[in-house]
């Protein structure tokens, strides 16, 4: 009897391990429009990372399709959704350097600062991350002076600087906290040179568990 067991377990593993084989074997050398779907199906499912193997597998068998491009942008924004905004962004530098239509780098570029503006989800969080993105705002309105993109742009470039100099009034308060006078000083003078001295400006809050750490 124990023996009849073990056959028919070593049988059914058998069966299971055949079938998986069977399955793997079906997930090479398909169509771009497979993948593509794969990609979309996995997006609705709200899995991500099977999105991401399927775009690995498309990217590797059919690096000349045109889906590929779409499959980018698509995957772009489901990464942004989910905030997962290093793997959106991993897909944007992709797809700028793939692509390097000035109207799609265009597009690309401004979905990036989108991507790290929504980021900053918390205060005193990322700080060269907003730094490297107010400097990359600049040189989107510096480098497309006409793109309809551009009120938004502008509208998170200020919001971003607001951060910033509220950063520094922090920076400060540290400074001045500790003892460290003279560094305290050269924020002080940063904050009065600032254009930004006379905004009224309204100071972020923290769920109290949270302000605790910060």
């Amino acid at each position: 009897m124990r023996h009849l067991r073990f056959f028919a377990s070593s049988l059914l593993v058998a069966s299971l391990l055949a079938g998986c084989a069977s399955k793997q074997e079906e997930l090479f050398n398909q169509p771009a429009a497979f993948w593509y779907e794969q990609i979309i199906k996995d997006i609705k499912d709200r899995d991500l990372e099977a999105a991401d193997l399927h775009y690995t597998s498309m990217a590797s068998e059919h690096i000349a399709s045109p889906l590929l491009e779409q499959a980018m942008l698509v995957l772009a924004h489901a990464h942004i959704e989910d905030e997962q905004y290093l793997l959106a962004n991993f897909y944007l530098d992709e797809y700028i350097k793939r692509y390097g239509n000035p109207t799609k780098v265009e597009y690309a570029r401004f979905l990036k600062i989108k991507a790290n503006f929504a980021s900053f989800a918390y205060p005193n969080r990322n700080q060269q991350l907003l730094l490297d993105t107010i400097e990359e705002t600049k040189e989107f309105v510096r480098r497309y002076p006409n793109s309809a993109y551009r009120p938004m742009v502008e509208t998170i470039l200020t919001k971003m600087e607001l951060g910033e100099y509220y950063l520094k009034q922090e920076i400060a308060s540290l400074y001045k906290r500790t003892g460290k006078d003279d560094s305290a000083a050269i924020y002080e003078e940063k904050l009065q040179t600032s254009p930004l001295k006379d905004a009224n400006m309204i100071k972020p809050t923290l769920p109290w568990y949270r302000a605790l750490f910060e």
